[in-house]
């Protein structure tokens, strides 16, 4: 018998009741029991007055549903699509898949000079740093190349010249968290926010005087329109730092004090290719290689190219890491594309949402009933029910890739970001510290929390909580209230330990984009 087979005949009659469970009405459950009341309660908080809840736990052994509340709501997942993103990668592409970027050229080397074209061929890296693409100079120099007569021809083929998700907001466009996806980009820092800069802003020596502005990488490819201003000692600090729409100038404006903190910001580029293709130039010249022409974009590598050098990613089952821990947005549409190049060819939006559709509904989510249109979950078309987020936490368990899969996912108070991620300064303190796995989620009016917890009882539970169409500023408290009573209760004996959600402090922050879009600070 096959292992899916089996799987599915183990976990039949709990799969079965969360089918059933999806369609109950409003606040129906499989019993009426303690945990139910609890949860039932948890929801009642003012802040849910007017909006929508879908939450189901359930036995992570049996896949029997302990509690559902409307678990077959469209509600929009916010980051929670990662969740599907992330495993379909797993599966389709492997957890040892890494990404390859080279350099290439089917031109005569003599005497030091190259007579042809340098072909920069990227795959999709949302991890390459500057300092790789110098490491690929440096070979190409290394190889005796001292000047190339043609130019750098960047090859972004791999994937279409769609730049930006389906309804993604326009206002997000300079912010990193929205950059554009190309096969070839440059991650400016060890977080892999690819298709980025980092502007950094310092005062001035003496009031009047222009702040100091820095970008990292160095790099000509962005031009900075400075108009801040330096103030006295005390006044409050306005800086904006922005991109200026369709270009890549970016805008400093504002006042900053004299002594003040330096402002940090992550910008995005418009168009990634040529970002790239700029750092690797500049490194060329770095290393002592003249290139004769200007840069060419968007050309295909001949088939008869040699490669010169090359850059291979760190492995896809390591890369999950910054990616689900830090809900790193480009990573996401950058595995999507990838998805649909590597089972279809083409490397589109929809081809990879076709095959992570394919792959879901294999693990017998009832694709019928959801809408995912980004990798990410940026955009806001996205719908997603609570019973399906569960089916597909139940489904992958026993997949031979799920101990590093599960080992990406943030965990409650985790002691730094690299292992708590967007779940570090949440539920310290009780019993889901240390203790609760979860993918976070947070747009505008919409919240998500789905993963795993271990109740006292050393029962293993699955929960999904989508909340949306509230008007507070956050109801994170919420969501930690439902995950801290799995954590406390235990649910096999029926005691349950309901916690209260705490209070919302006035000077909380409004959780309206996930924590560790909020650099420099980062959760």
């Amino acid at each position: 018998m096959s292992r899916h087979v089996m799987r599915v005949t183990a976990l039949a009659l709990g799969l079965a009741g969360l089918l059933a469970a999806s369609s109950l009405p409003a606040g129906a459950g499989p019993s009426d029991t303690a945990l139910k009341g609890a949860i039932d309660t948890i929801l009642t908080d003012p802040r849910l007055d007017g909006g929508a809840a879908g939450v189901v736990v359930a036995d992570a052994a049996t896949g029997e549903t302990l509690y559902q509340r409307d678990g077959g709501d469209r509600l929009m997942p916010a980051s929670n699509t990662k969740i599907a993103t992330s495993v379909a990668a797993m599966a389709l592409l492997g957890p040892e898949y890494r990404f390859r970027t080279e350099v290439l050229t089917a031109g005569r080397f003599r005497g030091g000079v190259l007579h042809g074209d340098l072909y920069l061929r990227g795959t999709g890296d949302p991890t390459i740093l500057a300092q790789d693409y110098d490491t690929l100079a440096a070979r190409v120099a290394a190889a005796g190349i001292r000047r190339v007569t043609g130019r750098v021809v960047a090859d972004d083929t791999r994937f279409d010249t769609n730049r930006l998700g389906r309804s993604w907001a326009a206002d997000d466009e300079s912010s990193y968290y929205s950059a554009q996806i190309s096969p070839l980009t440059v991650a400016p820092d060890t977080d892999y926010d690819s298709g980025t800069v980092v502007v950094e802003v310092g005062p001035a020596a003496g009031e009047g005087g222009r702040p100091r502005v820095t970008v990292t990488p160095a790099t000509d490819y962005v031009r900075v329109d400075n108009r801040a201003t330096t103030v006295a000692a005390g006044r409050p600090d306005t800086l904006t730092v922005e991109r200026e729409h369709g270009t890549n100038t970016i805008t400093v404006t504002g006042e900053i004090p004299v002594q003040g903190s330096p402002t940090k910001e992550w910008i995005t580029v418009w168009e990634p290719t040529g970002y790239a293709t700029a750092v690797f130039t500049d490194a060329l010249a770095a290393r002592g290689v003249r290139v004769a022409g200007p840069p060419r974009l968007g050309v295909a590598t001949p088939p008869a190219a040699r490669v010169l050098a090359g850059h291979s990613s760190m492995p896809l089952k390591d890369l999950m890491r910054p990616f689900m821990k830090l809900s790193n947005n480009m990573h996401a549409e950058a595995l999507t594309k990838t998805i649909g190049y590597e089972t279809s060819g083409r490397g589109t939006w929809s081809a990879g949402l076709a095959a992570i559709g394919a792959y879901l509904k294999k693990e017998d989510v009832q694709t019928s009933t959801l809408r995912q249109v980004d990798g990410s979950g940026l955009s806001r078309m996205n719908l997603f029910p609570a019973a399906q987020l569960t089916r597909l936490l139940l489904a992958v368990q026993d997949a031979p890739w799920y101990a590093d899969w599960y080992a990406s996912l943030p965990v409650a108070c985790g002691p730094d970001r690299a292992t708590g991620g967007t779940l570090r300064t949440r539920m310290c303190g009780t019993p889901a510290a240390l203790n609760a796995r979860a993918k976070t989620g947070s747009l505008t009016g919409a919240s998500a929390l789905s993963g795993y917890v271990t109740d006292t009882g050393g029962r293993r539970l699955v929960y999904s909580i989508v909340l949306n169409n509230y008007l507070a500023p956050s109801v994170k408290s919420i969501e930690d209230a439902v995950v801290v009573t799995l954590a406390g209760s235990d649910t096999a004996t029926n005691t349950i330990s309901t916690v209260a959600p705490a209070r919302l402090r006035s000077t909380e922050p409004s959780a309206d984009l996930e924590c560790s879009w909020r650099k420099p600070q980062h959760c």
